[in-house]
């Protein structure tokens, strides 16, 4: 399957039905009176999160939903049917934007969260309706209220409790390959992961989910390279796992790269908790390594993982230190969410 992380779709809710003007006609029965029903409503446009999506592929080509209108009212006070909606199917994760894409409608992060996009037009009244003692027998009757239509994005933001971060080659792949079940494509040249990849890790009966995005090099934040729209996909992570390879001449450099990319970036991204680990340390002398770890040491100010996703060096210890920060800040947002619950306030 594809992976696609944003879309631009067109929707219009149903018009309502119109009213029906008409009089009742039976034999015997005289001045039957008037008798025309109400339109019915016309369907409305809901997004809806459901499980087992993690792209917005079927939004690449099926761009426009257009929901039903409502059945005309029609005589002896039948009243017409209402429109059918139309539900968008999103994955979680999954923002919504006016037009402009920048003006946000709706977050939906919760399998089962729906959210309405444009409400169906209102039933027209049929001329039974305006019936009245002074007023006997209208013949007038309203028209179905019109739908509505809009141009919205859909814009997908992953949902993962830890995402790498480094520069093209760092080993991202590697060790989301080597942590977990997901099979990523992993090779020696640069830029091999194109798009986000997700993967369940576990450590001491804990699980969390990783997610993997292209490497970051410097201008990103201008579109040099492939850009930085992807680290919109680590922005809900509770932590970053910074790789810097083992390889690189300048450790110190390559991690300040990719820090300026992100702080460049905004969104509150740089001041998520960070891990830092030198990967592929397994192609490394023992002096070199100390020399290597050093230095990246002093320019992080943070504590070093020494890390080789090949060989399983630092691997546990990688995931174990995730896995700890990952609790704690869950354990945060809960204790925010329980400092935020209505409680009665008592008299003095």
């Amino acid at each position: 399957m594809k992976f696609l992380d944003s879309a631009r779709v067109f929707i219009k809710s149903g018009n309502g039905g119109a009213g029906c003007v008409s009089f009742h006609r039976e034999k015997y029965v005289a001045l039957g009176g008037p008798d025309g029903g109400n339109g019915g409503k016309g369907g409305s446009v809901w997004a809806e999160v459901v499980g087992g999506l993690n792209t917005l592929i079927d939004y690449r080509y099926h761009q426009h939903f257009k929901a039903k209108t409502g059945i005309h009212g029609m005589g002896r006070n039948r009243y017409g049917a209402n429109g059918d909606d139309i539900v968008l199917k999103v994955p979680e994760g999954t923002q919504i934007y006016e037009e402009d894409n920048e003006t946000l409608i709706a977050d939906l992060t919760a399998i089962g969260q729906r959210f309405l996009l444009a409400k169906g037009g209102n039933g027209g009244f049929g001329n039974a309706h305006f019936k009245s003692s002074t007023n006997q027998a209208p013949r007038h009757a309203n028209p179905g209220q019109v739908g509505i239509e809009r141009t919205i994005w859909l814009r997908l933001k992953l949902i993962a409790d830890a995402g790498l971060l480094g520069l093209p080659n760092a080993g991202k792949s590697t060790f989301l390959a080597s942590s977990s079940a997901a099979k990523p494509k992993i090779a020696d040249y640069p830029f091999t992961t194109l798009h986000p990849n997700l993967g369940v890790a576990g450590i001491d009966s804990r699980e969390f989910v990783i997610a993997d995005i292209p490497g970051l090099i410097e201008g990103a934040h201008l579109g040099i390279g492939i850009g930085d729209k992807f680290l919109g996909h680590v922005e809900r992570t509770r932590i970053l796992l910074h790789l810097v390879s083992a390889t690189e001449e300048n450790v110190a450099l390559a991690y300040r790269t990719v820090r300026n990319e992100v702080e460049s970036y905004g969104h509150g991204l740089a001041a998520k908790p960070e891990l830092v680990a030198l990967s592929k340390c397994d192609v490394l002398p023992v002096e070199k390594r100390t020399e290597l770890v050093a230095a990246l040491t002093r320019e992080s100010g943070k504590p070093v993982i020494e890390l080789s996703s090949v060989s399983g060096e630092g691997l546990d210890s990688a995931l174990r230190q995730m896995a700890v920060e990952i609790a704690d800040a869950r354990t945060a947002e809960e204790e925010v969410v329980e400092d935020t619950r209505w409680q009665p306030v008592h008299d003095q």
